[in-house]
């Protein structure tokens, strides 16, 4: 991975009422197993105790890892973007394999 910067990751817990606690910051430098497994415990911590996890601004490179491994969606690293006209963002509109392109 290039550098390009700052590269350490954000992790913030949304407790019960709302209010966000910084954990900790992550080095994102260096991807590897390490940092999946400390991503997936604090996942793992937040859910226990019925908070959300969030990992503000995720490298392309970590969000590219974790699709990989099958955990974007478990972690919630999904790119973040701008809801488009009359979609609501969370929402996956279900194809059948037999639907005409849209």
């Amino acid at each position: 991975m290039a550098d390009t910067g700052d590269t350490r990751v954000t992790v913030v817990m949304v407790v019960d009422d709302g209010s966000e606690v910084i954990v900790g910051h992550l080095d994102a430098r260096r991807l590897d197993l390490a940092l999946v497994d400390a991503l997936a415990r604090l996942q793992l911590v937040a859910s226990r105790h019925g908070w959300l996890m969030d990992v503000r601004d995720p490298p392309e490179e970590l969000c590219g890892l974790l699709e990989f491994l099958g955990l974007a969606e478990v972690l919630a690293l999904e790119a973040r973007r701008e809801a488009e006209r009359g979609e609501q963002l969370g929402v996956d509109e279900v194809v059948q394999p037999r639907d005409p392109p849209a």
